[in-house]
């Protein structure tokens, strides 16, 4: 059975619309880009399954509106057994002010310095006097040789330059190409929901997510076991939210603390050395005010947390169904969701969007 998200297979988390292509880049501005690292046993180094992922909006590259640098930002960190560089300024400021990226643990450190480099390399940030990188992490050193931190400046720049709008490549690519999650291989995984507030028009929340994390794939309330000899120990998951709500910094944190239990449904054990961050930016237009945290209705928040909740249930999902068994470092092997153990489960139902 050819690998599928999960509305082909008749699964459809929650009760909100998807956007067009139901993923993260229905939010408008976004892309997605990745850089994906495949190679043998060789030059001192084992297998490498690994990659970089790329989360780009125009004003955090320079591009339009003019001036524009920052976009407001909410950080939420559930356990934090991780690294994610930048993440106290996010927290203490409010805003983030490069784009983010996804990739192995110990390949952190060099992302962000090309991270630095290439944005240093942009008129735009020419004459930058500082610049706070943000670069988020799973590790997957079961599949990779992740001592070898294979991610290098080309591969940062392929993801950057790589990033489009429209459908984002899943499962096996990019950040996720080594990553393990509930038991099976996992990997990079979208999804998106629209939310129609009362206080203005339509809006999106997207959510992309690198899963890597421990428990019991669990779809539509019901227990999905693992035969797998070796289960995937206890990892983590990072999930980057966008919308084009009008949202401030402390509602983009409440916003991002929602996407736990999108984990949560999906049977993440959160264990105590997992490191679950999730980072919600709103790309709402320069020329929209921002609405200060009490002029926000109770009842638009909730319908955004909803969304928040959904998309990144789903993105999960779509992380596992859309990856393949994938053989790596020394010998070790993941194997892929049997499609048929999920497709027509109960509460499954004919779907339509992506």
């Amino acid at each position: 059975m050819r690998r599928a998200r999960a509305r082909e297979l008749g699964l459809a988390p929650g009760a909100l619309p998807p956007g067009p292509v139901n993923a993260i880049t229905d939010v408008p501005g976004i892309r997605i880009g990745h850089a994906t690292v495949i190679e043998a046993a060789g030059a001192g180094h084992g297998e490498l399954r690994t990659g970089v992922t790329a989360v780009l909006h125009d004003v955090l590259v320079g591009r339009e509106p003019a001036g524009r640098r920052t976009l407001p930002a909410g950080l939420a960190v559930f356990n934090g057994f991780g690294k994610m560089t930048g993440s106290t300024q996010i927290a203490e400021l409010g805003t983030i002010e490069t784009p983010v990226l996804l990739t192995s643990t110990l390949s952190v450190f060099r992302v962000a310095d090309a991270l630095l480099s290439y944005m240093h390399g942009l008129p735009a940030y020419a004459q930058a006097a500082t610049l706070n990188p943000v670069v988020a992490e799973t590790n997957d050193g079961y599949l990779s040789d992740i001592w070898a931190r294979a991610v290098t400046a080309a591969h940062v720049r392929a993801a950057l330059d790589g990033a489009t709008s429209g459908p984002v490549a899943e499962g096996c690519v990019g950040a996720g190409t080594g990553t393990r999650a509930l038991g099976f291989k996992a990997g990079i995984g979208t999804s998106s929901r629209r939310a129609v507030l009362a206080a203005g028009p339509a809006v999106t929340v997207g959510a992309i997510v690198q899963a890597n994390f421990g428990g019991v794939l669990t779809v539509g309330g019901m227990p999905v076991p693992s035969s797998a000899t070796r289960p995937a120990e206890p990892g983590s998951c990072v999930i980057v939210l966008a919308t084009d709500a009008s949202l401030g910094s402390r509602e983009l944190r409440r916003l991002a603390s929602r996407a736990f239990a999108g984990m949560a449904r999906t049977g993440s054990n959160f264990s105590g050395r997992s490191g679950d961050y999730a980072l919600a930016i709103s790309t709402a237009a320069a020329d929209v005010r921002v609405a200060p945290d009490a002029a926000v209705p109770v009842k638009d928040l909730d319908l955004l947390f909803t969304a928040a909740i959904e998309a990144t249930e789903e993105a999960i999902l779509n992380s596992l169904f859309m990856a393949e068994t994938t053989t790596g470092y020394q010998g070790h092997v993941s194997e892929a969701v049997p499609l048929d153990l999920v497709s027509g489960r109960p509460g499954s139902r004919s779907t339509s969007g992506s």
